[in-house]
């Protein structure tokens, strides 16, 4: 089999298209998350806590003085604890959401019927018949 014929075998198997499919998917959702949670609900969770804005919360390393994360970044590095918050929260989300996906999706499943015994293999049927016929 060449190198093309068997890459184009495994490429084309189900799963593979599948996880592909369901990687993209993926990565569109998180991008929907994600601006869900900076441009939605980190300003609410700032607006509770005083009017806090998460993304701007920085530990300077390089001596800097700037009053924003872009500014410091430019200066020097920078310790962007707020940003990890704001990531941390949105992966928190992201991982209900999906959770709660593959619970309303197992709960739609049908449970498949357990499939009928297998008849025994014909030797073993003849010897039962022959048995049975013996305790006559």
């Amino acid at each position: 089999m060449s190198f093309t014929s068997e890459f184009k075998e495994f490429a084309m198997k189900g799963s593979v298209v599948d996880l592909a499919v369901g990687v993209i998917i993926g990565g569109a959702f998180g991008k929907i998350v994600d601006s869900m949670v900076s441009d939605l609900i980190m300003p609410l969770v700032g607006k509770v806590l005083g009017g806090l804005d998460f993304s701007n919360y920085f530990i300077a390393l390089a001596g800097q003085t700037a009053t924003n994360l872009a500014d410091a970044k430019k200066a020097g590095a920078v310790f962007a604890y707020g940003n990890f918050i704001t990531v941390a929260i949105n992966f928190v989300i992201l991982a209900f959401i999906i959770f709660v996906m593959v619970k309303q999706i197992n709960r739609l499943k049908k449970e498949a019927p357990p499939p009928p015994p297998a008849a025994p293999p014909e030797d073993i049927a003849l010897l039962r018949e022959i048995r049975d016929a013996l305790k006559r």
